[in-house]
């Protein structure tokens, strides 16, 4: 796994796991963001991407695993504690007295890990720390408060009272995102689409956040437009010393953008590596799906281009040997099984 001993790691997920009843939105995934970077989510719509973020941010009670912001355990999920206690009471049936002995040590066990769990996140409070950029701009803004309102919003929620202080603040954050005060007083409804995502990133870094989590913020608006938020992002990631989850489906703008890139398929992490590596080297057949739909303006490679269709039943075998996140070569992590692990080494000359 990711190693997690760097202090540099600012944000650590481990063993993520959202269902919603029987729907696995997101399933065992593990990766870190380190602090200053912008860490690159993507996958097809529908692979857990938003609900990955939507978690991290606590929008969401995770079903199981664990989150650690600044080695703070902000989010912790109790079925894996609930899952190890069942199959512990069902094995006490056919147990012997020595063994029942011990299964109701780790019951009691468990029960105290849980209840640890449960008090130490609830105890920890991010909600300065991270904030999130939703993908509608439309549908993130009340439309019937002004932008001023909308600004303001999260300065008055931590508790600042001098109107001094937030005017000023809400002018200077809308100037710093490319708009002017005489918008301050406009509702949502009086911009275009790039204005309104303008007005949800202000929203944002005003609360001086050390970590935002863009949910495709740049996938509803017009190529032009994508190009002024992302570079927006860019510059004020390097003015604000920001780290940056950057959640898309777009790979040509998470390459331009990103650091390093985590690949999801069906609520899984399959491929995580630095954003060259990636592109140069994409070894999950999945990631090379993905890879080879991305578009060129050039008619002579688009005549020659070939598209991977990417068929899990028929390129993995995992009825006996079980796939898990391994690292093939230094940072590059895949989910593979041990035939698989080999073979991508070989690919590697490793």
């Amino acid at each position: 796994m990711p190693n997690h001993q760097n202090e540099e790691v600012l944000l650590r997920v481990e063993h993520l796991c959202q269902y919603f009843k029987s729907v696995k939105a997101v399933d065992d995934v593990t990766f870190d963001v380190k602090r200053g970077e912008v860490f690159g989510l993507v996958g097809e719509s529908g692979c857990g991407k938003t609900t990955t973020g939507r978690s991290i941010i606590k929008l969401y009670d995770i079903t199981s695993g664990d989150i650690y912001f600044e080695g703070r355990r902000i989010a912790a999920g109790t079925k894996s504690y609930r899952d190890a206690i069942n199959q512990a009471r069902e094995e006490m049936k056919q147990a012997d007295p020595a063994r029942k002995a011990e299964l109701k040590q780790f019951i009691a066990e468990q029960k105290n890990a849980m209840a640890s769990a449960k008090a130490n996140h609830k105890a920890q409070s991010c909600v300065t720390d991270i904030q999130m950029i939703f993908q509608d701009p439309i549908a993130s803004l009340d439309p019937r408060m002004t932008v001023y309102e909308t600004i303001a919003e999260g300065l008055r929620i931590r508790g600042e009272k001098n109107k001094e202080v937030i005017d000023k603040k809400v002018f200077d954050v809308l100037e710093m995102v490319g708009l002017v005060r005489e918008h301050a007083g406009r509702y949502p409804h009086e911009f275009s689409g790039g204005q309104r995502q303008r007005i949800g990133v202000a929203r944002a870094v005003v609360m001086n956040p050390q970590m935002i989590i863009a949910d495709e913020p740049v996938s509803a608006l017009d190529v032009s437009i994508q190009a002024q938020v992302i570079n927006l992002l860019n510059d004020l990631r390097h003015q604000m010393g920001l780290t940056i989850l950057f959640i898309a489906h777009d790979l040509s703008v998470v390459k331009y953008f990103s650091d390093r890139i985590g690949v999801m398929y069906f609520g899984k992490m399959v491929e995580l590596a630095d954003s060259d590596e990636l592109f140069d080297h994409p070894l999950h057949p999945y990631t090379k799906s993905l890879l080879s739909a991305i578009p060129l303006p050039d008619p002579v490679y688009e005549k020659q281009r070939k598209r991977i269709t990417y068929d899990p039943l028929a390129v993995h075998d995992y009825k006996t040997d079980k796939p898990t996140l391994r690292e093939v070569s230094p940072g590059h992590f895949v989910h593979c099984n041990e035939a698989e692990f080999q073979e991508y080494r070989r690919q590697l000359g490793l």
